[in-house]
């Protein structure tokens, strides 16, 4: 498990989250971008991945002996990451951005649920309110009122799932008594991202899409690779960099960001229905997140009664 920051380290690390959070926000522009231009459903994910994975690959090859000599378990951290990456990544070329944004950040329950199977971690009230809030933002993004609350498209269940797989990469990340090194991970990430969406793109599942040509990848590069370079590398850098180093209830906060930038963005830049359901979903969801850091705050600064008397006597 990696060493306790100091202040100033866990200031920085709070500062790069947030900062993440916001880029991650945006990262649906790009992926509609590539399926715009032609290189479509999940292969628009492959090369959104592939192109990182490219740029580092100079770096990844003078820390080879790092990288080979972090075992197994480094990889299959990175595999489960990417796989999250992969899912997230396609959600959006298949249903709302808003949808998929919130959806995803179900992370909270599937926190406290696997804590309790699989680490046997107490479920506290405050992860309890936070299970009730997100399940009824969880009910009303689904359309309650219109039958049974289950995903209805495609995009809806990859963005669940991703979630999902996102609160066990975060446990996994959490409970690893080894520290590896950011780029190292970071490198493997993209690495693995790419592999796993290739892979999918062979099974010719969903629309089947084409695999792209040469010459629609070499199209977007020139647009691409500023977008990687100046946003993607650094914001999946102060990810891989900052959570370790952060208790996940302060992660989740911090990551809120990304369903304010992804909401916003999505409601200037497309057509997409942003209403009275879409803003009650945004606001349980989101308070769901804030409740592992902002009850406990509330409760130092509001004692209870039977708190104030112990302390008392």
């Amino acid at each position: 498990m990696p060493a306790l920051p100091n202040k100033r380290t866990e200031n920085l690390a709070k500062i790069a989250c947030t900062v993440a959070g916001a880029i991650w926000g945006l990262y649906w522009i790009p992926v509609r971008a590539l399926h715009d231009a032609g290189i479509q459903g999940i292969w628009a994910t492959a090369v959104f991945y592939l192109v990182p994975f490219v740029l580092m690959l100079p770096i990844g090859l003078m820390r080879w002996r790092q990288i080979i000599s972090a075992g197994w378990m480094m990889q299959g951290i990175a595999i489960i990451g990417g796989l999250c990456l992969v899912l997230y990544s396609t959600a959006f070329l298949y249903t709302d951005v808003i949808h998929a944004t919130l959806l995803y950040y179900l992370t909270p329950i599937w926190s406290a649920l696997l804590a309790r199977v699989w680490l046997k971690e107490t479920i506290t009230g405050n992860r309890t309110l936070a299970i009730i809030l997100g399940t009824a933002g969880l009910l009303i993004i689904l359309n309650l009122d219109q039958g049974l609350p289950i995903p209805r498209n495609p995009g809806d269940w990859m963005a669940l799932v991703s979630g999902l797989i996102w609160a066990l990469f975060a446990n996994v990340m959490r409970r690893s008594e080894s520290s590896y090194g950011t780029v190292d991970v970071l490198f493997s990430w993209f690495f693995w991202a790419t592999i796993i969406a290739v892979a999918l793109g062979q099974l010719q599942i969903l629309d089947r899409p084409d695999p792209p040509t040469i010459e629609q990848i070499v199209t977007v590069l020139p647009w691409l690779v500023p977008v990687v370079l100046l946003l993607i590398i650094p914001g999946f850098y102060a990810i891989t960099w900052g959570v370790p180093l952060l208790n996940p209830g302060t992660v989740g906060v911090l990551f809120m960001t990304e369903i304010s930038v992804g909401a916003i963005s999505a409601a200037l830049l497309t057509d997409e229905p942003f209403g009275t359901r879409e803003i009650l979903g945004v606001i349980l969801i989101t308070a769901a997140g804030l409740t592992e850091v902002v009850v406990p705050i509330l409760g130092t600064l509001f004692p209870s009664r039977r708190t104030r008397g112990g302390r008392n006597r």
